[in-house]
């Protein structure tokens, strides 16, 4: 406790400072909850395939850009009315609005800011569930209506007074959002991907699910660490008050009383929800799954953020290990049972372990149990799930009645980034090494008189075409007169080293495809999210180069030399001969063509 006399010698007042320090505070954890939107977007995006990591990046952000302005237009207010409407306050409908757009201190925004990042973080999890299928138009929709009008519901039921912070007397206890955010989000993303269908190929027509891993997992486990360190915003955030300003004095606000128990609760959960979801997932598989590893530990932050200020240290490492425990067992009861696509398993993650959490409170909770507690933390989990499901279906489907709630059969094929959004996330699959003779396939070249000309200054296939020639002393055709096509099967990773051999010895023109296949390369055993996959087929590149005046041998020669590692899989190449050619631009026939 400091005087506030010493302050006024000072010229500053105490109530000035302490409101000061509390504004940067909520500002600073504001700042972090914000940064938890790159975790989102990187555990998403490495869960899905490749061909859609883009349209989840893409998600996320309009998920803060288009959700924040809605929040501040009309959820915010909405959140107001609904509290006064199911609570005991008086309604005024204009004091809510103006109180947003026009505070009577600007200091207020502050404060609107917090419960921004919190209400954008409920949006944000929908995301996850929906992937790889759901029309972007569909989700900003969504996203609209969330952060207007379904979330700020929710707040005003509670956090703004509504008739769920007074149940039997106690109240819905909720302190920093594992129910009102976190279950929220994670009810709604289920809802939305039951509404919107699988994604193809995810079940067979007989129920049974099939695996399709995500593209990263180095992208999911660096996502799930961004996101536990803005968790700390999350939780010990809420905590709003540094100082308080009584008579003249500075006291410790909510950080003399509650602080150190939510950085421990807190921080014992993570720990114990990635030691409960690594426990199950040995004793169902006989491994540690990675994944559930990190879904564990964010489900364990899910389940102890409702009750994180009144919890005991041994009931945080309790809620952390049934929270990361029940993990595997509830995705794979939505997946096998309910048949339903959660694509990140949100549900395990935030909906169900933020309503066990909260069900939870009253056996852990330090001031001991309650029966009233219980009955209100049953109501207010059932309450807010209910209203999640009615008004997420109720939107979902009417996309869906309209027929733009899901991509085509075709645009899913393809892919969300190309057929969303015009890119590809990883377009280095054409392009080769930079330092290479003709790294880009043949851009290095133009013609002039019917001459090859390197722009770049290199020798060109005619050069190489004469130095052949000249050590032929038959003087022979190449090819026999004929034309060959050489086809390669060859690691990804060797492909710009193949294309720039294959500039070397004048034969650039070539096609690209990716394929999979196996031949000497052992059967491997995968396993993603607890069920285990045979990869027996592995990725690689078909090249294939027709030539007529450079020898199929040379160009053999060439792959061969730059595509081997020593090692099984390494690949093959085949020469086939070629009957006839036709150039499409020029009319020519046979090797002219080529």
């Amino acid at each position: 406790m400091v005087a506030g006399g010493a302050f006024l010698q000072s010229g500053i007042d105490a109530g000035t400072l302490a409101e000061g320090v509390n504004n940067v505070w909520v500002l600073t954890v504001t700042f972090l909850i914000f940064f938890m939107h790159a975790g989102f977007a990187m555990l998403e995006a490495g869960q899905v395939r490749a061909k859609n990591v883009a349209n989840q990046l893409t998600k996320n952000m309009l998920t803060w850009s288009v959700g924040v302005i809605c929040f501040f237009l009309v959820g915010a207010a909405i959140s107001t009315i609904t509290g006064q409407l199911t609570g005991s306050g008086p309604l005024a409908v204009g004091d809510a609005f103006g109180s947003v757009v026009s505070p009577a201190a600007e200091t207020d925004w502050v404060g609107w800011l917090f419960g921004a990042v919190f209400a954008m973080t409920a949006a944000t999890i929908v995301s996850g569930a929906v992937a790889g299928r759901c029309k972007l138009r569909a989700y900003v929709g969504y996203t609209i209506l969330l952060a207007a009008v379904i979330y700020p519901v929710v707040t005003g039921f509670t956090w703004a007074g509504g008739f769920l912070s007074t149940l039997f007397g106690v109240g819905f206890h909720d302190f920093a959002g594992g129910m009102i955010v976190h279950g929220m989000g994670g009810v709604a993303g289920l809802t939305a991907a039951w509404v919107i269908g699988p994604r193809m190929d995810r079940f067979d027509d007989d129920g049974s699910p099939n695996v399709i891993p995500g593209h990263s997992m180095t992208f999911a486990v660096l996502g799930t660490l961004i996101l536990a360190f803005g968790w700390y915003g999350f939780n010990v955030g809420t905590a709003a008050s540094v100082f308080a300003a009584e008579n003249g004095e500075l006291t410790l606000g909510a950080f003399g009383s509650t602080v150190g128990r939510v950085a421990l609760t807190t921080t014992l959960a993570m720990g114990a929800g990635a030691i409960g979801a690594a426990g199950v997932s040995l004793f169902r598989t006989d491994k540690v799954d990675t994944l559930y590893v990190a879904n564990g530990m964010l489900a364990g932050l899910v389940g102890i953020t409702s009750i994180t200020d009144a919890a005991t240290w041994w009931g945080a490492l309790a809620v952390g290990l049934l929270a990361g425990g029940q993990l595997p067992i509830v995705f794979e009861f939505v997946e096998k049972r309910l048949n339903i696509d959660d694509v990140c398993a949100v549900y395990p993650v935030h909906g169900s372990a933020g309503a066990m959490g909260a069900v939870l409170f009253p056996f852990v909770a330090v001031g001991g149990f309650s029966f009233e507690a219980l009955l209100a933390q049953l109501v207010g989990v059932t309450v807010i799930g209910a209203w999640t499901v009615l008004a997420t279906a109720g939107v979902f489907l009417a996309f869906t009645s309209v027929g733009q709630a899901r991509v085509s059969a075709a645009h899913e094929r393809d892919g969300l980034d190309s057929t969303e959004h015009g890119v590809d996330t990883y377009p280095e699959f054409g392009f080769g090494d930079s330092g290479g003779p003709v790294a880009d396939g043949g851009t290095a070249y133009s013609v002039a008189d019917g001459e090859e000309i390197r722009t770049d200054g290199g020798p060109t296939s005619t050069d190489s075409r004469a130095r052949r020639d000249a050590a032929r002393p038959d003087g022979g055709a190449p090819n026999d007169g004929g034309i060959k096509l050489v086809t390669a099967i060859v690691r990804p990773d060797r492909l710009g080293a193949v294309k720039s051999a294959l500039a070397e010895v004048g034969a650039p023109s070539l096609t690209v495809t990716n394929v999979s296949g196996r031949g000497s390369q052992p059967v491997k055993k995968g396993q993603w999210r607890g069920e285990e996959y045979t990869v027996d087929l592995h990725q690689k590149v078909k090249v294939e180069c027709v030539v007529a005046d450079v020898p199929a041998a040379d160009v053999v020669d060439a792959i061969v030399e730059r595509a081997a590692t020593g090692e099984p899989g390494d690949g093959k190449v085949f020469v086939s001969p070629i009957e006839d050619a036709a150039q499409i631009r020029t009319g020519a026939r046979g090797t002219e063509a080529v």
